[in-house]
């Protein structure tokens, strides 16, 4: 039973430097091919169509920047004045995305103004104040391009477009109440 770890540990270094037949690895290849033989893979159309596609896309996205560049879009309430440097908008893009949007709402809101004879007066007055904002806009963007942009002056200039929209959600309310007392005297009347 007893035996030398010196021997056993020679026989094992024998053993592993038995080397395999020749061509076994040829061989071992050929089997294995034989088991699961490779795909063809058919990607060279599948390829060709999403680079035609991409190609397509990039073309239509320039075009259409192309278009916006040359197209200038008529806003309803003009909120650069000329010859100032910049605006709100001009400073960063999400300051840009939130005068977009308060912009788009005052104009969306115009939109829906119903002005009549009835209402002339109160829409009037109303414009007045959209007037003095819109004249306190254009003195705050030409604070903004004499001191530089500060806290105080941009949250000035994005009050001031709450308080035109605020102003015209006023002014639509205001409208429809006249409108639902005007049906309410023509339906006392008639009855």
């Amino acid at each position: 039973m007893e035996q030398d770890l010196r021997e056993l540990f020679k026989k094992d270094r024998k053993r592993s430097r038995d080397v395999l037949k020749e061509g076994h690895i040829l061989r071992f290849e050929e089997k294995l091919d034989k088991a699961m033989p490779p795909t063809k893979k058919r990607f060279g159309l599948w390829k060709f169509a999403a680079s035609i596609l991409v190609l397509c896309s990039l073309g239509l996205a320039s075009y259409l920047l192309w278009l916006e560049k040359d197209v200038e879009t008529p806003l309803v309430v003009n909120l650069k004045k000329e010859g100032s440097n910049f605006s709100l908008g001009d400073l960063s893009p999400d300051l840009k995305k939130v005068e977009s949007y308060y912009v788009a709402h005052i104009n969306l809101e115009f939109s829906k103004l119903e002005v009549s004879e009835d209402n002339r007066a109160v829409v009037d007055s109303f414009m007045d104040r959209l007037s003095e904002l819109n004249d306190e806009y254009e003195l705050l963007t030409i604070e903004l391009n004499d001191i530089g942009p500060n806290d105080q002056t941009i949250t000035a200039l994005i009050g001031n477009l709450q308080l035109r929209l605020q102003l015209l959600q006023r002014l639509k309310k205001k409208l429809n109440q006249l409108k639902s007392s005007k049906n309410e005297q023509i339906i006392n009347t008639t009855i």
